[in-house]
């Protein structure tokens, strides 16, 4: 099938006039010809996508590239919080400073990630939203499909900017889209949920399964819709129905056969497990060796990793252990990992640590690795600042190991202990006693019982489970702590709530004046 263009550039909105409309440069995204855009020369309109399963996999495939990533929506759901930063290393990652003023929250409307999210989850909900368009005939099941794929579109959307632009296959480049505001956007999800979890089939946790939309995932989805609504609708706390509903919704998950599974790290292999309830084939070498030092590698990435990212001494702390060693014995719980050292490091882990990396670093032959300038490779607790450092400062974080493959193609993007803590959280905004439920997954993952569970608690308790699972920054502003301060945050912006949203990119407001930029900006 030929892509039919009208002879007038299509103005989609969220994509500047003056930018290239769906080429790869703008959106990291390959039209195929499965696709149908619009409109064609002869002005029939809108016709429908002629293989709706092939666009389908399209979308799946443009989601796959924007979450196995490194920068943009990663970046934009980590690097913005206490969890994660990307310290400028000599000249390494100084990237004009793209990474320390989102760790900083000293971004711009001009900020390149915030535009490329902009384009990217915007597409992805126009293209789903040609495949559910009765023009294309859908089967009841792929329209459901197509629903739950614009749903988590629309729903980071609205999670990280707050304004929705959204238009019809069939509307002419001439209309401006429409905008959602965040409630009407909300309310646009929400019924996009129920209808993809009414036509979508069921699945237990199978991998073979769980690699695309099932009735469990959307469950999910809209679990995690609900326990934000306030947030999104501008209430002043969750609504006891939707709390309700949480519940019901994970229960619901929980019948399937879902549950918390012992050992940690083996959840984050391709082995089934009992957590996975949606992975993608998104290749998780970023996951990996973002952090890892140059000398560190693995049979199948001898060029070792590329030394940028790593966390705060803050986040650390959050987890039991010696405060400054990382090492077995060293009284840490599970999620926390373990250093090897020289008496244990060998082929069964390359040398490489698991969670948080501290100290001296080995290889594969239980020798004391050194960086390139020949000094030993300790990773330091502490940092001199965003900039100003040698290649050895910061602790490094691996959650998926190589010992399992370094670009192994399997990513968990909704996992159970996600939605057992959702449970437990809204039981708390109930006024609900979730100390119980919560000690079960910590005594599971090795770590002391807790006396008593509130939002600080719950907050902490999902950053410890959840890390680098990209639901940081929802949940600190969800659960308040976005707005604290953190180190090397900028004083200016601590308790600044107009920064829990992005801007609206400047070329999105040059191209629909139907949208108006964010408070703040």
């Amino acid at each position: 099938m030929k892509i039919m263009f009208n002879k007038q550039f299509i103005k989609i909105g969220f994509l500047s006039i003056t930018t290239c409309i769906f080429l790869a440069a703008c959106t990291d995204l390959e039209i195929k010809e499965t696709d149908s855009i619009i409109s064609d020369s002869d002005g029939e309109g809108f016709s429908g996508v002629e293989n709706v399963e092939g666009s389908i996999t399209n979308v799946y495939n443009a989601l796959r590239g924007h979450l196995e990533s490194q920068d943009n929506f990663f970046a934009l759901q980590e690097v913005s919080t206490d969890e994660m930063l990307v310290p400028t290393r000599g000249t390494d990652w100084g990237d004009n400073g793209i990474w320390r003023t989102l760790h900083q929250h000293t971004w711009s409307p001009s900020h390149q990630y915030v535009l490329t999210v902009w384009n990217q989850m915007n597409q992805n909900a126009f293209l789903a939203t040609e495949i559910i368009d009765p023009a294309s005939n859908p089967t009841t099941e792929q329209k459901a499909e197509a629903q739950f794929l614009r749903a988590y579109a629309m729903y980071q959307v609205m999670d990280l900017y707050g304004q929705v632009p959204f238009r019809e296959p069939q509307e002419g480049p001439e209309i401006e889209p429409r905008v959602f505001t965040r409630a009407e956007a909300f309310e646009f999800v929400l019924a996009d949920l129920n209808d993809a979890i009414a036509g979508l089939p069921s699945s237990g946790p199978d991998n073979a399964a769980t690699n695309t939309a099932t009735k469990e995932a959307a469950q999910f989805l809209k679990a995690r819709l609900l326990l934000n609504k306030f947030v999104y609708v501008g209430a002043a706390g969750p609504e006891v129905a939707d709390m309700d509903a949480v519940i019901d919704l994970v229960d619901e998950i929980t019948n399937k056969g879902y549950a918390l599974q012992e050992g940690y790290f083996d959840i984050f292999k391709e082995d089934q497990d009992t957590e996975t309830i949606w992975w993608m084939a998104s290749g998780v070498g970023n996951r990996i060796w973002n952090g890892m030092h140059y000398n560190q590698i693995s049979p199948d990435n001898t060029g070792g990793g590329w030394n940028g990212f790593s966390t705060l001494a803050e986040f650390y702390d959050l987890f039991e252990g010696a405060p400054n060693t990382n090492n077995i014995g060293d009284g840490q719980e599970e999620r926390r990992g373990w250093v090897p050292d020289a008496t244990n490091a060998d082929d069964t882990n390359l040398g490489i640590g698991y969670g948080f990396l501290i100290g001296q670093q080995y290889n594969v032959d239980a020798e004391p690795l050194q960086d390139r300038a020949k000094n030993p490779l300790v990773f330091t607790k502490e940092l001199p600042g965003l900039v100003g450092n040698n290649e050895r400062t910061g602790i490094r974080t691996i959650k998926y190991h190589p010992v399992n493959g370094g670009f192994t193609g399997h990513q968990i993007i909704f996992r159970y202990a996600d939605a057992y803590l959702m449970k437990a959280e809204a039981m708390v905004w109930k006024g609900e006693d979730a100390t119980a439920m919560v000690n079960t997954l910590r005594v599971l993952r090795k770590a002391q019982p807790l006396a008593s569970v509130g939002a600080q608690t719950i907050l902490d308790e999902r950053g410890r489970e959840l890390w680098v699972e990209f639901v940081r920054r929802t949940d600190m502003i969800r659960l308040g702590g976005f707005g604290k301060d953190w180190q090397f945050k900028d004083p200016a912006s601590v308790g600044d709530k107009t920064k829990e949203l992005y801007p609206i990119p400047s070329n999105a407001i040059l191209s629909n004046t139907n949208l108006v930029q964010n408070p703040g900006y």
